[in-house]
C-alpha cells in the first residue's frame, strides 16, 4: 500500500474542488446579470396577462401592465429586453404590411418603453411572421415560397420605423440574403448611424421553435409548412460561418446563433473565427422542455443555470432566455 501511495501522481485536480470558495474563484465560466436578455411578448388589445400554455410561467402582456413588468426586469439589474408583438389578427395580410407602418402597435409600444425606461436597451425583431396571414418571415412569390428581394424592401422599411420609434437595436431574424446591407444602408441614409444591428446570422430551420409560434399567435396561420428554403439546415456547420461572415461584411455589429444548446458547436466556432460580439437564443422549445422536466420532478431547478453556463463556456457574450428574470433574482 505504501508503495502505491508513493507512485500516486502529485497532481490532484480534486484539491481545487474541495471547497465551494475555491470552486467559485476558479470558475472559468459563470453567469452574471449582464449576460441575460429578457424576451417579452406584448399583445395588442390585451388587458393584464394571458398565459402561454406551451411556455410555463411566460405570459403575453397588455400595455396596461407593461410598466410594472419592465420595472421587475430593471429592478433585478437586467440591462436589455427583446420585444415581440402579438398583433390584432385582423391586421395580418399576405404582405405583412402592418409591420412597416410608423404608428403600428409595436412601434408605439417601443416609444412608450423608451419614455418609461430610457436606459433599458430595447431590441426589436425585424421579420414579417407576426404580421403575415401565412406565418412566413417574408413576402411570398407566385409559387408560394418566400421571395428574397421583395422581402428586403419590406424589412428595410420595418427596420427604419423601429429605429425611429427608439429601438436601440434592430434584430433581423428573417434570414433573407443581403438584408443586413439593405438595412445598414437605410439606417445610414436616414441618420440612424448609432442604431445597432443584431443579426440572427445563423438561424436554423429548427423544430425547437414551436412554443414561440404559439406565443406570437402565428402557429394557427403557419400550419405544417416549413421555413427550410430560407433558414439554415440543422445538418450544416460551415455554412453558418459563411452566413456570419456575410453579415459582418454587410454591417452587422453583433451576431446571433439560434437555437442555443443544440448548436453549441456553432456558437464556439463563430466566436473563435470572428471574435465579434456573439449572442445566443435559448429558444422556446429548449426553455419549455427544461421547465416541464422541472415541474415533473425529473430535473432540479439548477438545470436552468447549468444550461446557461454552457452558452458562456461555448463563447456566447449574451443569452436571450425566457428565464432571465428568474435567474437574475437568484444570482
Amino acid at each position: 500500500m505504501k508503495d502505491l501511495l508513493r507512485k500516486f501522481p502529485t497532481t490532484r485536480l480534486r484539491r481545487n474542488r474541495l471547497k465551494s470558495g475555491l470552486r467559485s474563484i476558479l470558475a472559468e465560466s459563470d453567469i452574471t446579470v449582464n449576460d441575460l436578455i429578457q424576451p417579452i411578448f406584448i399583445k395588442e388589445n390585451l388587458s393584464g396577462y394571458e398565459p402561454i400554455v406551451s411556455m410555463p410561467d411566460v405570459n403575453r402582456i397588455g400595455e396596461n401592465v407593461l410598466k410594472s413588468e419592465l420595472q421587475k426586469i430593471v429592478d433585478v439589474g437586467i440591462k436589455a429586453i427583446a420585444v415581440f408583438p402579438v398583433i390584432d389578427e385582423k391586421k395580418k395580410d399576405p404582405l405583412g404590411s402592418e409591420a412597416y407602418k410608423q404608428d403600428n402597435f409595436l412601434n408605439n409600444s417601443i416609444s412608450k418603453i423608451k419614455d418609461l425606461f430610457p436606459e433599458l436597451i430595447t431590441i426589436a425583431d425585424v421579420a414579417l411572421d407576426p404580421y403575415t396571414d401565412h406565418g412566413h418571415d417574408g413576402v411570398l412569390n407566385e409559387s408560394g415560397d418566400v421571395d428574397n428581394d421583395l422581402s428586403l424592401e419590406a424589412l428595410k422599411k420595418q427596420a427604419l420605423f423601429l429605429a425611429k420609434a427608439g429601438s436601440d437595436v434592430v434584430a433581423p431574424s428573417d434570414m433573407m440574403d443581403g438584408r443586413i446591407k439593405v438595412i445598414r444602408d437605410a439606417l445610414e441614409e436616414e441618420n440612424y448611424k448609432d442604431t445597432v444591428i443584431l443579426s440572427y446570422a445563423a438561424k436554423y430551420s429548427s423544430k425547437f421553435y414551436g412554443p414561440f409560434k404559439d406565443a406570437v399567435e402565428s402557429a394557427k396561420f403557419f400550419g405544417n409548412k416549413t421555413k427550410d428554403t430560407y433558414q439554415m439546415s440543422p445538418t450544416n456547420k460551415l455554412e453558418a460561418l459563411h452566413e456570419v461572415a456575410m453579415d459582418i461584411n454587410e454591417g452587422a455589429d453583433i451576431v446571433m446563433i439560434k437555437p442555443g444548446m443544440p448548436y453549441l458547436d456553432i456558437v464556439s466556432s463563430v466566436k473563435e473565427a470572428f471574435k465579434i460580439p456573439t449572442f445566443v437564443y435559448q429558444v422556446s422549445g429548449e426553455y419549455s422542455m427544461l421547465k416541464s422536466a422541472i415541474a415533473n420532478g425529473w430535473l432540479s431547478e439548477e438545470v436552468i443555470r447549468e444550461s446557461l453556463v454552457s452558452f458562456k463556456r461555448a463563447g456566447a457574450d449574451c443569452i436571450l432566455t425566457y428565464s432571465a428574470l428568474e435567474v437574475a433574482k437568484n444570482l
